[in-house]
Order: C-alpha cells, then sequence, then structure tokens
C-alpha cells in the first residue's frame, strides 16, 4: 500500500496511490509504503529517484548499522514501534529515508517510511494532523512528531499495565488464593512483564533514533528543543518501567508464597495423619507379635479391647492437635 500525505493549510492530508500518473499530481513531504510491492518501489524509483534497499526491514541487521548518513546527506534510520495487542504484543521494525540533498528535486525533504504492517502510532499521528493545523511544518517535523507519538503510546501502554496489575493486586492480596486462581495470576503476570519488557526496549531504541537525529544537525533550535523534550520524556518512563519491574516481583514472589502455603497445608495433613496414626500401628504390631498365648484369644474381650485401644491412641493424639490450633 502506497500513502502519501501533503500540507495544504497547515494540515496534514493522506492520499493512496494506485499508479504512477496519480503520483505525479501530488509533491508529498511524506511517502508511507505499508508492506510494498515491487511495483510501488517502481514508481518510488521512477518518480523520486530513490532506491529502497532490499534489507531495509531486515531484523538481524547489525546494530550499529541502523543510523547512517549516506554521502549525499540522506539520513536512514531503523527504528521499532510497539503494537500493544491483547493478544500478541509486539514490535514493527519501520526504515525511514529522509532525503536531504539535492540530487532530486522531487525527492528532496520527503521522508520515506517502509514497514510491513499498520502501526498506531502513524494512525495517532495522522489523526492529529488533520486536526491540529501547523502542527507539521517538513519531513523532518514528520518524523519528530512520529518519535513523539511513540513515546506517548508507550505511556499510555504503561497506564495500561498499571490497571492491570491493580487488577491482579486486589486478586492476590485479598486473601484466600487457589491454586487455580494463581495459576492464572501468574499468567496474567507475565504477560504484563513481557509488555514492560518490550515498552523498555522500545523506549530504549527511540531515545537513540531521537539522539541520532540531533547529533546530524539536521534540525532548526526549534525541532531541536522538541526532540531534547522527547527525550525527557523518555527519561521519565525509564522511571515507570523500572517500579513496574519491582512491582511485578512482589505480586510473583506473593503469588508463589500463597502456592507454597496451599501445598504446606496439604503436607500438614499427611503430617497430622502419620503422627495420629502411629500409636494403633504400635499396639496394632504388638498383639501381632508371636506370643506364646495369643492375648486376643487369652481373654474373652481381646480382639474389642484391642480395637477401642487403637481408636483411643489415635484419639488422643489428634485431641491434642485441634487444642493447639495445628488443625487449622
Amino acid at each position: 500500500m502506497l500513502n502519501i500525505f501533503t500540507l495544504a493549510n497547515g494540515r496534514l492530508f493522506q492520499e493512496e496511490i494506485e499508479s504512477l500518473e496519480e503520483l505525479s499530481k501530488f509533491q508529498p513531504i511524506w511517502v508511507d509504503l505499508e508492506s510494498p510491492t515491487i511495483e510501488e518501489k517502481r514508481w518510488v524509483k521512477q518518480y523520486f529517484g530513490l532506491s529502497i534497499p532490499e534489507d531495509a526491514m531486515d531484523e538481524d541487521i547489525e546494530e550499529s548499522a541502523r543510523f547512517y548518513e549516506e554521502d549525499n546527506g540522506d539520513l536512514h534510520i531503523r527504528s521499532d514501534f510497539l503494537i500493544a495487542d491483547d493478544e500478541e504484543p509486539r514490535t514493527v521494525r519501520v526504515a525511514f529515508i529522509l532525503n536531504l540533498s539535492n540530487d532530486s528535486l522531487k525527492s528532496k525533504g520527503v521522508l520515506f517510511s517502509i514497514h510491513d504492517e499498520d502501526v498506531p502510532v502513524f494512525r495517532l499521528l495522522r489523526l492529529r494532523a488533520r486536526r491540529a493545523p501547523g502542527l507539521i511544518e517538513d519531513a523532518k517535523e514528520v518524523l519528530l512528531k512520529l518519535f513523539d507519538a511513540d513515546a506517548e503510546y508507550s505511556a499510555d501502554t504503561l497506564e495500561g499495565i498499571y490497571d492491570e496489575l491493580e487488577k491482579v493486586s486486589k486478586q492476590v492480596l485479598a486473601g484466600e488464593v487457589t491454586d487455580t486462581l494463581a495459576g492464572e495470576v501468574l499468567g496474567e503476570i507475565a504477560r504484563q512483564e513481557d509488555l514492560n519488557g518490550r515498552i523498555r526496549r522500545n523506549v530504549m531504541d527511540t531515545r537513540r533514533a531521537v539522539s541520532f537525529m540531533m547529533r546530524s544537525r539536521m534540525l532548526n533550535a526549534g525541532q531541536f528543543e522538541e526532540a531534547r523534550q522527547i527525550l525527557r520524556d523518555i527519561e521519565s518512563l525509564d522511571n515507570h518501567t523500572a517500579f513496574l519491574f519491582d512491582k511485578i516481583n512482589f505480586l510473583m514472589d506473593a503469588t508463589v508464597g500463597f502456592i507454597n502455603i496451599n501445598q504446606n497445608k496439604i503436607i500438614k495433613i499427611f503430617s497430622v495423619a502419620s503422627v495420629a496414626l502411629l500409636p494403633p500401628t504400635l499396639i496394632a504390631s504388638i498383639y501381632g507379635m508371636n506370643f506364646q498365648f495369643m492375648p486376643e484369644l487369652a481373654q474373652t474381650w481381646g480382639y474389642p479391647y484391642a480395637l477401642v485401644l487403637m481408636v483411643a491412641s489415635a484419639l488422643v493424639p489428634m485431641w491434642y492437635f485441634r487444642k493447639r490450633g495445628w488443625l487449622r
């Protein structure tokens, strides 16, 4: 899918392109390619003179090669954006090419973005740019606003983790935690921990991208200050992710503790039963010894007396345990 974005009266307008002739009618500041076809790549190369690298969206590219500036002045940034899906949280690699050279007038000052699937941050920026005149002035501003929206999206996702962990806290600290509930709680904690870790990695990647833009000296004074504000926002998110890791560890330990308590209750039952049955076992063993005259046959009430004695020897320990509160 090939989408272009143009500025008109300070607003960002989107157009979906379906042919090369349609592309030639516009002078965009942002060209977005979502799962681009070979034909769409050919249109971009033919109209803008830009060849999209084959490894633009490769996941195994070296970290040191994700941010670089070509000899002609074009900036290449490969950054990861978070998708906080309830079923499968993940990150999507997006390749940015910011053309600042004079080689091609059609592509000068145009931001190109290539990715495999729709990114929530892109939708958020498109919505804001349509509603807020003057939000975006050029292609560099588009890239900065994307990273700004990414930081805000991460913050919103962190708030969602706070809410989910609050529900888990009420379940764990309410009192009785069964093994079934403990299993559900551990599963939810693991999901939130995974999402929190992805957010931490995402903001780290955004920090590197913004820092690269600041070092490249392509930003004006206002944009440079905006980039510094994005870094400050990211710094505040680091504190929240660290706190959430501590909270997750606490809830994990508390849940595992309740599981151990439940297991100890089961072991306690077997321990009490073993101690209570020791006296009857001893009596039965004594009466079963090979005497010259068997005690249970030498008297009329031998067997009933032995049974009563065995029952009494079992009830006395149980009564003692109950009195001490060990059966509660």
